[in-house]
């Protein structure tokens, strides 16, 4: 089943052509511009928004015996997380990720291939004809 995913994902174009295609990670290794710090920052900004506050709203929810400060507050702070994450996707770039997510998607796809046509066994046959899989 695995195999079968596998393979039909990598029929489709973007995989195929990260396979098929060298990928050129220059543009990647030049000094980043202020815009492309400042969106890795909001990045990085909203893991720390995500789920270690919205764990601290639980906690202060339970010391105060308040379930709404979690109830609402959890979604908000999740909601805001979400919104700076995508100001800094936006300000990092298409120039940047792209070639990122080729040469990721190349490596991953080159490793699961490998490993499921190396992990296919064949039945091993005994001297008297039957298969001792």
């Amino acid at each position: 089943m695995i195999q079968k995913t596998v393979e039909r994902l990598a029929q489709t174009k973007f995989i195929r052509e990260a396979l098929e295609d060298p990928v050129d990670l220059k543009d990647i290794w030049k000094q980043p511009s202020a815009r492309m710090i400042i969106g890795l920052c909001l990045v990085a900004l909203s893991y720390i928004i995500g789920w270690p506050a919205v764990a601290a709203l639980g906690i202060l929810s339970v010391y105060f015996r308040e379930p709404l400060i979690v109830a609402i507050g959890g979604p908000v702070t999740y909601g805001f997380s979400h919104l700076v994450f995508l100001i800094g996707a936006w300000l990092i770039g298409a120039k940047y990720v792209r070639p990122l997510m080729r040469y990721a998607i190349k490596a991953l796809f080159k490793k699961i291939l490998r490993r499921n046509t190396a992990a296919s066994p064949t039945p091993r046959v005994s001297s008297t004809g039957g298969n001792h899989s």
